[in-house]
């Protein structure tokens, strides 16, 4: 249960990175600068962690990478009205339905 907690709280920062890109306007204001690198930093050892936890590689950052464009994605319409089409959001199934098959093949080829 720990495991999948942090990964929650590694995605929430990746987010947070992420969104703090839009603020940085090209690395050019140092707080934002500082919320991205202490988010990624933040995001990936938390992700090391749960990878020694236990959670195969491929599973963690399948599960890492696609909730982490689905957040972004909807945050980034909420707070700067970037665009979120239906386009889109089929894109963000078909990655939602990959992270399943992912996960699908790893647990079957761990317990073959």
């Amino acid at each position: 249960m720990l495991k999948w907690i942090l990964l929650a709280l590694a995605v929430g920062a990746e987010v947070f990175a992420t969104l703090c890109l839009k603020y940085s306007e090209g690395f050019t204001k140092p707080w934002p600068v500082a919320g991205l690198a202490a988010g990624f930093m933040t995001a990936l050892y938390l992700e090391s962690l749960v990878i020694r936890m236990g959670l195969p590689v491929a599973i963690t950052y399948a599960i890492w990478a696609g909730a982490g464009i689905a957040l972004v994605a909807i945050t980034s319409r909420v707070l700067f009205s970037d665009p979120l089409n239906l386009a889109m959001l089929a894109g963000m199934a078909l990655i939602a339905a990959g992270v399943c098959v992912v996960s699908v093949a790893s647990h079957a080829q761990a317990t073959a």
